[in-house]
């Protein structure tokens, strides 16, 4: 997961670095979910040309936190905050990086696609991130978001339990209208989404992954 702000004072640093085991360990309660979530994603990522298999794509996560989803997607690099949650995610072979989505440590154009997976909620200026995002794509790369539609009902249940949950106190859920304006603002093409039910009782299809083009 991605946080903002000064590593020594943001609070979402600090959770992650004391209970980056347990939030690991969510995974694995939560199995179903977890595969969802992550055959939905998988479905936008970019596939390398088979005639040119030396020109792997290079992929990059957002807020890669333990790497549950960099792992299986086979993302070579993930960008963390807490060197707790990135310690694991090391552990799983990706290549870690310490920051922050506003302010990425890679040159323009290097990645082929970036992914962000319930990450966007964390951050403090996201249009700002986003832009970043688009500065390190290479030309018609792609951005994949993950994330809970704020006006879902899955949503808005976060949203009302997140002052006593350890993981989502301090973030600020966004709709997915929000994030599709945002794009546009930014001129991102091709921009399209695909919502996934979660249970038997999620009618509207609470998760979302978007993707777009730069």
């Amino acid at each position: 997961m991605e946080n903002m702000g000064n590593k020594k004072t943001n609070p979402n640093i600090t959770v992650f670095n004391k209970y980056a085991k347990e939030y690991d360990e969510w995974y694995n309660d939560n199995k179903t979910i977890y595969e969802l979530e992550l055959g939905a994603i998988k479905k936008f990522i970019p596939k390398s040309d088979k005639e040119k298999p030396e020109k792997k794509k290079i992929g990059l996560e957002i807020g890669v936190g333990t790497g549950r989803f960099a792992e299986p997607l086979g993302i070579e690099y993930g960008l963390e905050p807490s060197k707790s949650m990135a310690e694991i995610a090391k552990k799983r072979g990706i290549k870690v990086y310490e920051g922050i989505a506003e302010n990425i440590p890679f040159k323009d154009e290097f990645f082929d696609y970036v992914l962000m997976t319930t990450t966007l909620c964390f951050l403090k200026e996201p249009i700002k991130g986003l832009s970043e995002i688009k500065r390190v794509l290479k030309s018609n790369g792609t951005l994949i978001i993950g994330m809970i539609d704020k006006d879902s009902p899955l949503g808005k249940f976060y949203e009302s339990k997140k002052e006593k949950s350890r993981f989502y106190k301090n973030v600020k859920f966004y709709s997915l209208n929000e994030v599709l304006n945002w794009l546009k603002e930014l001129k991102y093409k091709n921009i399209k989404y695909n919502r996934v039910k979660l249970n038997e009782n999620d009618d509207k299809g609470s998760f979302v992954v978007i993707c777009a083009k730069k």
